[in-house]
């Protein structure tokens, strides 16, 4: 990682093609699940901002001023690296968030699909692309539309108290595998708990990126 945040200090300012405005778009991007949290634009003395306090900054265009990223919410992004495309006119911000991204509290600003001549549902995602961030987006989508039949809507359904139960029942499953001794048996009560957590973290609109922050926090402290 501290190779990446080099890339932060070997960013040439004068090197940046700014627009007749004095401003160049900066797409932000998650580090770690490589997800596109929004599209702001930045000018000189933002990027300098955000190369010397290594935490995105940004130029309103409607406000015409400044504003540091989570500096009333509190949901920072800290940079950790910060690219130019081929022509020097937009950049590309790798970040670690802490917190949504979007002001409607959503974890991206994109979460409208438009047009894919494939892609239906984030359930279509899944099959194609599985991963524990396509399944907790499936997660998500199922708390959003509440499809019928579906246990995942039935745990929504419950709330809490039903979610919370059955986390500690599969934490109890995890440990009875254990002390069996088969693996094959301990995968399953694994994959159980680690999908109830993530209903939990739902239900309590906690990111993933959030997870993945505090680790992070707790490895650097060792």
């Amino acid at each position: 990682m501290g190779d990446m945040q080099n890339k932060v200090a070997m960013i040439d300012v004068n090197s940046i093609a700014f627009d007749a405005d004095g401003l160049i778009p900066a797409i932000v991007q998650d580090f770690f699940t490589g997800e596109v949290l929004t599209l702001a634009y930045m000018n000189r003395e933002s990027l300098e901002i955000s190369l010397r306090e290594q935490h995105t900054c940004f130029f309103s265009r409607s406000r015409q001023m400044l504003w540091r990223k989570g500096e009333t919410s509190g949901n920072t992004q800290r940079i950790i690296s910060i690219e130019a495309d081929c022509d020097h006119d937009a950049l590309l911000v790798r970040v670690v968030p802490n917190g949504p991204a979007c002001h409607t509290g959503a974890k991206t600003c994109f979460n409208e699909m438009v047009y894919h001549p494939e892609i239906k549902s984030v359930a279509a995602i899944v099959e194609r692309d599985f991963s524990l961030e396509t399944l907790y987006a499936l997660i998500c989508e199922r708390k959003l539309k509440m499809p019928e039949g579906s246990y995942t809507t039935y745990l929504f359904e419950k709330g809490d108290d039903k979610i919370l139960k059955k986390v500690g029942e599969e934490s109890a499953e995890v440990i009875i595998a254990a002390k069996n001794s088969s693996n094959s048996e301990l995968v399953y009560e694994i994959s159980d708990l680690v999908y109830h957590v993530m209903v939990l973290m739902s239900q309590k609109n906690i990111a993933t990126s959030a997870i993945l922050s505090e680790l992070e926090r707790r490895h650097a402290g060792n």
